[in-house]
């Protein structure tokens, strides 16, 4: 584990796996931290060299208040792989990871392997995004823990994985919420992700409300030029609801 610093920012990592192979970088939704990733490293640390990051505001990653952008998240990734010794490297990212991890594919197309955006999209509802940015900063996280968690898991997840995203929603610091909010609010995607090169595997959840396949993978498999698509039984948080299923899908893209 190790911090890495950029402006305004101190971001906390992780690396696991093994070090002689493929590089995997593993990004969280807004609203989590890397810990939505512990049910899969078991299925991936066998195969691969993993790099986890609490995204900026988010987890040990502490952040000055402010709007951020997701040209600037995705700095923050290429710093700590640098940091990390990854030179290149795939990545998979759930929802806000998943929109940093295409911006990573147009901004440093020379250093991303593979890519797999994860219950997410190019383009959301910048209206209700800002009014629940000016919520979470006049209220704070309870004010939309009701309205995150209806939208993360599905009744099929465990009890105990409800309370423990539900915990550490309302833990986090409202400010880092609130600046990766306007950044998918303010996020230019929809017209650029044409460019991306990279191999791409676009996986959508049946039981995701929050970013369906029909407005939103459907958007990004009819542009970003060859991308595949596979459905998991999940709800907006796949890795959490379905780890095995999940990293079973990570590793026949990687390795195919």
């Amino acid at each position: 584990m190790a911090f890495t610093q950029r402006p305004g920012t101190h971001l906390y990592w992780k690396r696991d796996g093994r070090d002689d192979a493929p590089a995997l970088v593993l990004l969280n939704s807004i609203g989590t931290d890397m810990d939505i990733w512990d049910g899969v490293l078991p299925h991936l640390r066998g195969r691969f060299a993993l790099l986890r990051i609490d995204t900026r505001g988010h987890g040990a990653s502490i952040a000055e208040p402010g709007d951020y952008s997701l040209a600037m998240l995705a700095d923050d990734v290429l710093a700590v792989a640098d940091a990390a010794g990854f030179d290149r490297f795939s990545i998979a990212g759930v929802s806000l990871g998943g929109m940093i991890g295409m911006e990573l594919a147009l901004r440093a197309s020379d250093q991303i392997e593979k890519l797999l955006p994860i219950c997410t999209s190019a383009t959301m509802d910048s209206a209700s995004w800002n009014d629940r940015i000016a919520k979470v900063r006049g209220e704070g996280m309870a004010a939309i823990a009701d309205l995150a968690m209806g939208r993360f898991l599905s009744d099929a997840a465990e009890p105990a994985i409800h309370e423990a995203v539900r915990r550490q929603l309302l833990a986090m610091d409202a400010e880092g919420y609130a600046g990766c909010g306007a950044a998918i609010r303010d996020m230019n995607l929809a017209n650029r992700i044409a460019g991306i090169a990279c191999p791409t595997l676009v996986v959508t959840g049946t039981h995701d409300t929050s970013t369906p396949f029909e407005g939103h993978g459907d958007h990004l498999l009819a542009r970003i030029p060859g991308a595949a698509h596979v459905a998991m039984e999940a709800a907006h948080l796949a890795p959490l609801e379905a780890p095995e299923a999940l990293a079973g899908v990570i590793t026949t893209f990687l390795e195919s």
